[in-house]
């Protein structure tokens, strides 16, 4: 799977959003739902007209524990949401799929959509979750408040929300959130803790190399572990 990066650059995410324009103007609007709000794809391929016309928040639940989170739709966003919708059956999919089919777009034609669109437009690390990421980033940027994106996203924790933005979370730590840090791990042990957790996993996963009958998608997915992991440590080493 490859990486899909957030678009930072904002005379190249114009230029996306007119090439999704010319693929077809649902392409359009749903890209600028999730980058207004922060929703996944396939939360947003789920809804009816209904369920965002005239509205200025959504509640979902997201995540494996249904954690209840409100994402909030910008005034711009729902003028162009009003807009599109205009005429239409509100019962019916914001964003329905092939001629009575009956059902919404899928996931992957959309996918295939914004990474044909992105590599017209020279940006190749685009895909599903470009919207997602770019929300992110755009609302880092303009806040520098990680905290809130950590708990809206439903992230573990800061570091991966950095991960999740393509920034260095050790270089961009402030003093306050390493603090805060410092406090958390040693509270309780938790440091050592965690530490032990993942090296109890990564030796269940070496023993599980030699066990007879794995398929070549858990190597894939052991050999990309690896890596991020030891790109995480050579950077945690450099600073």
């Amino acid at each position: 799977m490859s990486w899909v990066s957030p678009v930072k650059d904002d005379k190249a995410l114009h230029e996306f959003e007119d090439g999704l324009k010319k693929a077809g103007e649902k392409y359009y609007v749903l890209f600028e739902i999730g980058l207004g709000t922060g929703l996944k794809l396939p939360d947003i391929l789920d809804f009816r007209n209904r369920d965002v016309r005239g509205k200025e928040s959504i509640e979902l639940n997201i995540g494996k524990k249904n954690i209840r989170r409100i994402f909030k739709i910008p005034e711009k966003l729902q003028r162009e949401i009003f807009c599109y919708t205009e005429g239409k059956d509100p019962e019916a999919w914001l964003f329905p799929g092939r001629s009575g089919s009956g059902k919404h777009l899928s996931k992957e034609r959309v996918t295939r959509v914004m990474k044909k669109v992105g590599e017209d437009v020279g940006l190749p690390s685009v895909g599903g979750s470009t919207m997602r990421k770019t929300f992110a980033w755009n609302y880092y940027k303009a806040t520098n408040d990680i905290y809130y994106l950590q708990n809206l996203l439903n992230h573990a924790s800061p570091s991966i929300t950095y991960r999740y933005i393509d920034e260095n979370p050790v270089k961009k730590r402030t003093p306050e959130e390493n603090q805060r840090s410092r406090s958390l791990l040693d509270q309780n042990g938790n440091g050592e803790k965690r530490i032990r957790l993942l090296q109890e996993a990564l030796e269940d996963i070496g023993r599980s190399l030699n066990e007879p009958g794995k398929s070549d998608a858990f190597y894939g997915r052991v050999d990309c572990l690896l890596t991020e992991m030891e790109e995480l440590t050579e950077n945690f080493n450099r600073v």
